[in-house]
């Protein structure tokens, strides 16, 4: 009689074989997967921290002194200074451009419609953006704020575009003022 053996030694190694390529695959495709999610997360970090250094870093500086003129009642009539483009800065929209004039004696903050007639450009293609090699004189008539400026005192004008860090420009008046003068502040 004929009886029927089953041997299956060499099944066992081949499941074996199978629930380990299994394993493999799984881990393969979790790993991509893994790998992705890091690749993603990394770009947009990225993204944001190029964001950040733009939105931190000032994009104009000044060239120069600070000018106080003084009017024949030897108070401060006119305050100007002159804008550059920083070095690799991006350009800069005057027209939302907001200004402030601060002293002990107060603040006024002015915007482009105040400041407007007091531009003057140098270099300029035609347009309202501060660009490479473009130069912008900024005047604020005492009308504006600079009569808030007093002799020995300190004052700041910050200059805050739309896009990137303000620009504070502190500077101190000279100990005294005269009539119909004009002072380099540094």
């Amino acid at each position: 009689m004929m009886t029927l053996k089953r041997k299956e030694d060499g099944f066992t190694g081949l499941e074996a074989a199978i629930v380990l390529i299994a394993f493999i695959v799984v881990a393969a495709v979790f790993s991509y997967v893994m790998l992705g999610a890091g690749f993603f997360t990394t770009q947009k970090s990225q993204e944001t921290i190029y964001s950040a250094i733009g939105q931190a870093a000032t994009n104009m500086e000044v060239s120069g002194p600070v000018i106080l003129k003084t009017g024949t009642d030897s108070k401060v009539a006119f305050a100007n200074f002159t804008l550059i483009l920083a070095a690799g800065g991006n350009p800069v929209d005057i027209t939302k451009v907001v200004y402030t004039v601060s002293t002990q004696q107060g603040i006024r903050e002015l915007d482009y419609g105040n400041v407007k007639d007091g531009l003057r450009w140098f270099n300029n293609n035609s347009n309202t953006l501060l660009e490479r090699g473009e130069i912008i004189d900024v005047g604020i008539s005492s009308g504006n704020g600079a009569n808030l400026i007093e002799a020995n005192l300190p004052f700041t004008i910050e200059v805050k575009p739309a896009v990137g860090a303000s620009l504070p420009i502190t500077r101190y008046a000279p100990l005294s003022f005269a009539a119909n003068s004009i002072y380099e502040v540094y």
